[in-house]
């Protein structure tokens, strides 16, 4: 689908689009190693950490702090750093300290000036609205996994945008992720914009998205056709 004239609604994933979620995760294990003497390396616990939650949550729903409860487990296990599962809520705990990306809520201004903007996220409530804090804009909608009990790409969160919004018509998302929110889109036929800040490489038989850009700027520049 190409990305239509008139857009109205914009939707956006949070973390790893709006929020340097990266970072955040790495400087909470960083800082709880530090109290065992051992070491974390940034390159090799990004994708474990990515990709053990995603396991996670294809799993039986369950609040995303427990997600990140166990994440935090099976990932020190795998980089051979023994933390007591006890001390796991630390993952959690740093959710509130996940920063923004710097153009984030400078550039959701200006999506608001000409758009209805909401979010549609991984997360349960309660840390969602500690989120909130570094992305203080008032979005009109908001859809989370505890709401609908369930983790992308699963489509739950996406039909439940279309129910409260009234259908897909000027309906644009976009999202950082590749396999949670470009691909659930593309099935449902919404249009998607991907922000590929690390300028990840399709892989064969991957679908392009509607666009491609490389940070929000890019997307609002596109959808605002500046």
């Amino acid at each position: 689908m190409a990305i239509p004239r008139n857009v109205t609604f914009v939707t956006f994933d949070v973390y790893g689009t709006l929020i340097d979620w990266d970072t955040g995760a790495y400087d909470a294990f960083a800082r709880e190693a530090k109290r065992d003497g051992f070491t974390i390396d940034r390159d090799a616990l990004i994708p474990l950490f990515h990709s053990i939650q995603q396991e996670i949550e294809a799993g039986s729903y369950e609040l995303y702090a427990e997600v990140l409860r166990r994440t935090a487990v099976r990932t020190s296990e795998e980089l051979g750093w023994g933390l007591e599962p006890s001390r796991s809520g630390f993952l959690p705990d740093s959710v509130q300290r996940w920063p923004a990306f710097r153009e984030a809520n400078p550039t959701l201004a200006r999506f608001a000036k000409l758009f209805r903007t909401g979010l549609i996220s991984n997360i349960d409530d309660k840390l969602l609205g500690q989120t909130r804090r570094h992305i203080p804009l008032d979005f009109d909608l908001v859809v989370t996994a505890q709401q609908v009990r369930s983790y992308k790409p699963d489509p739950a969160h996406f039909k439940e945008c279309e129910r409260r919004v009234g259908g897909k018509r000027g309906w644009v998302h976009v999202g950082s992720s590749y396999v949670t929110d470009v691909e659930p889109c593309l099935r449902a036929r919404i249009p998607v914009v991907w922000v590929n800040r690390d300028r990840v490489a399709l892989e064969s038989g991957q679908k392009k998205p509607d666009a491609e850009v490389s940070n929000l700027r890019e997307a609002f520049r596109l959808l605002a056709g500046d």
